[in-house]
């Protein structure tokens, strides 16, 4: 889906990542990120995100915290990570990008709540109830801290993504933020949600959610007992565009994500002011019959489109052309993706060693991919600038020993 738009408007880090992958610098099975598209990226979200008094807190998660993603995302003016679990929390710390939120989506573990306490320190923690209040608050107030938190909040009518459920009732809230305030260790600063905003493909807008109006309510009640500076985050299909309607709901936080590579659903079909910033490389193993197997490993199509018709440029040199395209099938979820396979019966004859380019919205910290930071792109040089798995830690590659 968003090979066209990578092909259209950022060509040249196409051919560069075949002409890396071509010389061996580069393994297959890798998401490769053009850093310096995401630093001008990260430059634009930040930018118009000040205009409107939010804090930015970015999200790694889909580029499996690739640590030269974190640096480029701070050179562009964004300071803070929101971590979806520990992992993106420990990874974002070790690479400079300390956290801004933590514990939204996943609840920080019991026995993590020290280590986040003291070593992770949020700005900002989530928590979906009392148990976890209290959690946070025992291991902060150990730790010699008052720790900002965040209830995430919910009501009949609001969405949530399968596995997602959870939260305070959100009528319940003036009596939760005094709860909270009451906890040695804890402060109330504000609610959450996920999501407040949802992209709708039968109109190919960005729509708010009804939790979004949840949101608004609650910081309602709040504000009439006497309460000031409510932090109201908002996550949810983030990119610049969709910042003023935000603002406009009252939020106070943002979290782009796939907004700073260039891969929500709305960067699929409007050109916005992020440009695409991510691919994923593959390889041809070998053939069988009239397909072409490429390796798999980082096939994870996030599935916020209906399905598709897939196709990747497979080359051994750096191209861009329509005649370069090929169709492939990608295993379903319930199979693992050893390998994706590669039409032969149309124009493209892939060959042995061939690079496979693709163009999706990924996840990259649920696959066993690499990830792979380059630079230089736009100068034709370009420069390996780190090699790490999906916990955004360095990998030797090839490995030798």
């Amino acid at each position: 889906m968003f090979l066209d738009v990578l092909r259209r408007r950022n060509p040249q880090f196409i051919e560069a990542t075949i002409k890396l992958h071509q010389e061996g610098r580069i393994p297959s099975n890798a998401y490769v990120l053009d850093l310096d598209v995401v630093e001008q990226n990260a430059r634009v979200f930040s930018a118009e995100a000040d205009k409107r008094g939010m804090k930015t807190f970015a999200m790694t998660k889909q580029v499996g915290r690739n640590s030269g993603f974190c640096k480029a995302v701070m050179r562009g003016g964004i300071s803070r990570s929101v971590a979806v679990d520990m992992s993106c929390a420990v990874a974002c710390d070790r690479a400079g990008l300390k956290t801004g939120h933590l514990g939204h989506l996943v609840q920080v573990p019991k026995q993590e709540a020290a280590m986040a306490a003291s070593h992770i320190k949020p700005d900002y923690w989530t928590v979906f109830s009392a148990e976890k209040a209290q959690e946070a608050a025992m291991a902060s107030n150990r730790a010699g801290r008052t720790q900002k938190i965040l209830a995430r909040i919910q009501t009949v009518g609001d969405i949530f993504y399968r596995g997602h459920e959870g939260g305070f009732p959100a009528e319940d809230i003036v009596r939760v933020a005094d709860e909270i305030d009451a906890l040695d260790g804890a402060e109330f600063a504000g609610i959450t949600t996920f999501p407040a905003l949802l992209f709708d493909n039968d109109t190919g807008k960005v729509k708010p959610t009804p939790n979004l109006h949840t949101l608004s309510l609650a910081s309602d009640a709040l504000a009439s007992t006497g309460r000031k500076d409510i932090e109201i985050n908002a996550p949810g299909t983030t990119s610049s565009l969709v910042l003023q309607a935000l603002a406009e709901a009252g939020a106070t936080q943002c979290e782009p994500g796939n907004g700073l590579h260039g891969t929500t659903p709305l960067h699929a079909i409007e050109d916005l002011a992020e440009r695409p910033a991510v691919l994923y490389l593959s390889e041809v193993s070998h053939q069988h019959g009239d397909r072409a197997y490429c390796f798999g490993g980082g096939l994870y199509i996030d599935p916020v489109f209906p399905d598709y018709d897939v196709k990747a440029i497979v080359s051994a040199e750096p191209t861009t052309a329509e005649t370069a395209l090929a169709n492939v099938e990608i295993p379903p979820p319930s199979a693992i993706d050893y390998y994706g396979m590669v039409d032969t019966t149309g124009q493209v004859k892939p060959v042995a060693g061939d690079s496979v380019i693709f163009g999706f919205r990924g996840q990259a910290f649920v696959t066993r991919a690499f990830t792979v930071g380059i630079s230089g792109v736009s100068l034709g040089d370009p420069k390996v600038e780190t090699i790490e798995n999906c916990f955004g830690q360095i990998q030797t590659w090839p490995e030798l020993r």
